[in-house]
């Protein structure tokens, strides 16, 4: 197929509508016509600050958080741990875990395998996006919680810890790896709670889309780009855009 090439200003990414550089299929590739410039010491130094900052008042709210979703678990009857931790692939491609509230049954993996055993429409569709609109693992308050984008709010310590950066690319599973179009350019920055992707479409976008979102932020990542998408983040949570 043919794609049709575009430039895109890095001021412009984050206000553009998804619609302007998605196909049917795929995403319409960056036309790079300059050398891509190599973040400055002033970037790295401002992104460790702001995270750690934003990291510390995270975490001071994840105790309010938690007290309410207690409640609201027990109110539903829902079992198990109350945190959950997943093995993703961070900077250089090392491995760490990251936190989430539990917003899944207990065996959701079995519970996943049989449903798309059972329904071929549903295999499509995760083959797509590598995920589902209607997901038969997420509990009652685990679609509130994705829904609101509160889930995410324990990876305030994957932050602190340094596993992680709150703008970057999206931390992708092992199991994700052969799927990973920009496997190299991806893993030269640290994973971010939000990125160019989440605020680009994310769950409306498909896998290989986002692919090519985060391999843009990244040979495009500043200081200014990473504040717009930190803002313009808490706007999408406020509207509930692209949350499954």
């Amino acid at each position: 197929m043919t794609k049709t090439k575009t430039k895109m200003k890095t001021d412009d990414i984050v206000t553009m509508n998804i619609e302007t550089v998605v196909t049917t299929t795929d995403l319409v590739p960056v036309k790079r016509e300059y050398k891509v410039k190599n973040p400055t010491i002033f970037y790295y130094i401002f992104k460790r600050i702001f995270d750690i900052l934003v990291g510390f008042v995270g975490c001071v709210l994840i105790v309010p958080i938690t007290l309410a979703i207690i409640i609201m678990r027990s109110k539903n009857k829902e079992e198990g741990p109350i945190f959950f931790d997943q093995l993703r692939i961070g900077k250089k491609g090392k491995h760490f875990k990251l936190y989430k509230y539990r917003s899944m049954y207990l065996n959701a993996d079995e519970t996943l395998k049989k449903y798309l055993e059972d329904n071929e429409e549903a295999r499509e569709e995760y083959k797509k996006y590598k995920k589902l609109k209607f997901d038969p693992r997420i509990t009652k308050t685990g679609r509130f919680l994705r829904k609101t984008s509160l889930d995410e709010f324990p990876q305030f310590f994957n932050v602190l810890l340094g596993d992680m950066s709150i703008v970057g690319p999206r931390p992708y599973l092992p199991r994700e790896l052969d799927d990973i179009k920009y496997y190299d350019d991806i893993i030269k920055c640290k994973p971010g709670i939000t990125g160019y992707w989440q605020v680009n479409g994310r769950s409306d976008t498909t896998f290989e889309n986002r692919n090519e979102l985060d391999k843009y932020y990244v040979e495009h990542r500043n200081t200014w780009l990473d504040l717009k998408i930190f803002i313009q983040t808490i706007t999408n949570v406020f509207k509930k855009k692209g949350a499954l």
